[in-house]
Parts: C-alpha cells; structure tokens; sequence
C-alpha cells in the first residue's frame, strides 16, 4: 500500500527542509544562520520573516536626513523674502 506523501504548510518555514530553506534563503538574500536567527526571533510563518527582513533593510537603508535647527529655516526664509522685494523708489 503507498502512503500519501505529507504536504507541507504553505506559510511555514521547516527549517528541517533543505529545499524550502535554500528557496527562502535565495528570494530574501540572506544566509542560512540569518533567518535561523529570526526564525528564532520571529517564528516560522514565511510572511513574517519576509516582513522582518524587509523592515530591517528599509532601516539600514534609510538614514535619518539632518534637518537644519528653526533659526537657520527662518533666516534663510527672511533672506528669501528681501531678496524679493522690489525697491519702493526707482533711480
């Protein structure tokens, strides 16, 4: 008699499964001990680790733009304003 062959849950990672690691390994661009280490953190659920590894990146890649401190805003907003300005008397 054959057994049915189990199906594997479609949106879980089985860390025991050589060809689903290296599949999910290659389409997030991490190493195998990555993803242990956030399926560890995160659980096995593909959607979450795909989320993890998404935020991570947008963090790394995203810094923080420096915003100059109000005064320099206002000055150069004042600058800009009397530049502007057409002079009341002609020559």
């Amino acid at each position: 008699m054959r057994r049915p062959k189990i199906q594997p849950i479609r949106n879980k990672l089985d860390l025991t499964d050589r060809v689903q690691v290296r599949i999910v390994t290659r389409r997030l661009g991490l190493s195998q001990a990555e993803l242990t280490e956030i399926v560890g953190r995160i659980g096995n659920s593909i959607a979450a680790i795909s989320k993890e590894v998404h935020s991570q990146r947008s963090g790394r890649l995203a810094p923080a733009a420096e915003v100059p401190p109000a005064a320099v805003i206002a000055s150069v907003a004042e600058t800009s304003a009397d530049v502007g300005a057409m002079p009341e008397t002609l020559p």
